[in-house]
């Protein structure tokens, strides 16, 4: 019985409470103390989770539109909203406080002369006034920025700045900064405009080169991260004029140079003897072409000849070209031209040669550019993770003409950048504008480079300027 009696005591000495916790494992089972745990945690009484503020308003002012004491009419849809909210948009304030008609009208019917605002947008940002927080989907950005600006809502443009900034990529990048243009945000320009420079030429792509409409401006910048030689420029603008002038073409981008060829050789066999840039149909794309430079083209033989085939650029711009570049070799020959020696940033961005490398992985490279650069065979070297420059004269085999002067100068730049998928930079260095000076057969270290910052593939540009500008020069420029 006394045993019995202890049993029955049991659970309410347990729940109070007074039996130690290891004899009350002894006891009962682990099961039953959980049981009892359990009825007694969940008899508290619960705390109700209050919508915060901010959802409250949203919802019931803005979705619900109670309490509303003007209504927005606008391409067709009707907003139930209230004063003292929309009088945070610069464009209502002005509206309401002046001596507008609207300022005490019940019902405003808003005229909407921007084709990229729509009623989605209109919603997004009107309900942007009754709540903190705002999601722009980088889809619609554009519509929404354009919404904005017209209800002068800076810190919404400034949301949709840094949401473009972000999202920058090839389907995006034309459509952002033709619209950063449109309305005014300099810095997502200047944004897509380096990531143009960027890409451009290193991840060619046929929907970009459709939409592109700023190549001019691509294309004469030093800041273009060119790959193997100006030559490739040239290449890369006959395929843009192709996809211009034949916007229904379709095809990968290795059929897209061989496409191109083919119209221009079908256009000689019909007869045409007008270089193309003469043409009705060309003019519009002489401005561009113009920003080519075309002395690194002309120093090799197979390119000279491959812009002779193609009759694109009219021929006095070709002749130009030849007398300068011969009159700069007679003078590196005959007149002591060893190069730069005094910083000319201007003619460096105007003149430089552009050429690049594309490193696929970590390991042993050394290559040189191809052309005639005044007999200063500059090779590049990358090992160790350095990258050195060497002016050979007699050590290493040349294929033509090589200057035996005790010294050169030389001005450069040199650019190392990793992508990732998106054509974001992920990791760069640049040298800066720099001089140097080297002997015959004297190496330089132009960069040591921190491994845990390389990534590959690594692309490789440089600028160099071989000689000096004489006044003939700047005049023909």
């Amino acid at each position: 019985m006394q045993s019995t009696n202890s049993e029955y005591r049991t659970p309410y000495l347990a729940t109070h409470h007074i039996l130690p916790f290891p004899y009350l494992s002894k006891v009962w089972g682990w099961s039953d103390f959980l049981n009892i745990f359990e009825r007694r945690l969940f008899c508290l009484p619960r705390l109700k989770k209050l919508k915060s503020t901010s959802k409250y308003i949203y919802q019931t002012l803005f979705l619900n539109g109670e309490n509303s004491d003007i209504q927005i009419r606008a391409l067709g849809q009707e907003w139930n909203l209230h004063k003292i909210y929309l009088c945070q948009s610069g464009y209502f304030s002005s509206m309401f406080s002046g001596s507008w008609k609207e300022s005490n009208m019940m019902v405003i019917e808003l005229e909407i002369p921007d084709q990229n605002i729509d009623t989605e947008a209109l919603q997004v940002v009107f309900g942007s006034l009754y709540r903190d927080d705002v999601l722009i989907k980088p889809s619609r950005v554009v519509n929404i920025l354009a919404a904005a600006c017209m209800l002068q809502l800076d810190g919404l443009i400034q949301q949709c700045g840094e949401t473009m900034k972000e999202n920058v990529n090839v389907k995006t990048v034309c459509s952002y900064y033709n619209s950063a243009t449109l309305y005014g945000l300099d810095s997502v320009m200047k944004k897509c405009l380096e990531w143009l420079l960027n890409n451009l030429m290193t991840h060619q792509n046929v929907d970009l080169m459709k939409e592109a409409e700023i190549m001019e401006q691509l294309i004469q910048s030093s800041d273009l991260f060119v790959m193997q030689v100006e030559m490739d420029v040239y290449t890369a603008l006959k395929k843009w004029m192709f996809l211009q002038l034949n916007p229904s073409w379709d095809g990968p981008i290795k059929q897209l140079l061989l496409d191109a060829d083919a119209w221009l050789c079908k256009r000689r066999k019909a007869g045409e003897e007008e270089p193309f840039l003469n043409t009705d149909d060309g003019t519009p794309f002489v401005p561009v072409f113009r920003h080519i430079r075309l002395q690194y083209i002309i120093n090799d033989l197979a390119s000279a000849r491959l812009l002779e085939r193609d009759n694109i650029l009219p021929p006095e711009w070709l002749s130009a070209v030849y007398k300068q570049q011969w009159f700069a070799m007679l003078r590196t020959e005959h007149d002591n031209d060893n190069g730069p020696q005094e910083a000319n940033k201007e003619e460096f961005e105007l003149n430089s040669m552009r050429c690049g490398r594309k490193l696929t992985k970590d390991g042993d490279y050394c290559w040189r550019w191809t052309g005639f650069n005044y007999g200063f065979d500059l090779l590049v070297t990358y090992t160790n993770r350095f990258i050195i420059f060497k002016r050979n004269t007699l050590s290493q085999p040349c294929g033509g003409a090589v200057s035996l002067q005790p010294r050169r100068h030389l001005a450069y730049r040199l650019r190392l950048a990793s992508f990732d998928n998106s054509g974001k930079v992920v990791c760069s260095r640049s040298t800066g504008y720099q001089l140097v000076t080297l002997e015959k057969d004297q190496e330089y270290v132009v960069m040591n480079l921190d491994s845990r910052l390389l990534s590959f593939p690594l692309y490789v540009c440089c600028n160099f300027l071989y000689t000096s500008p004489s006044s003939e020069r700047r005049g023909a420029f």
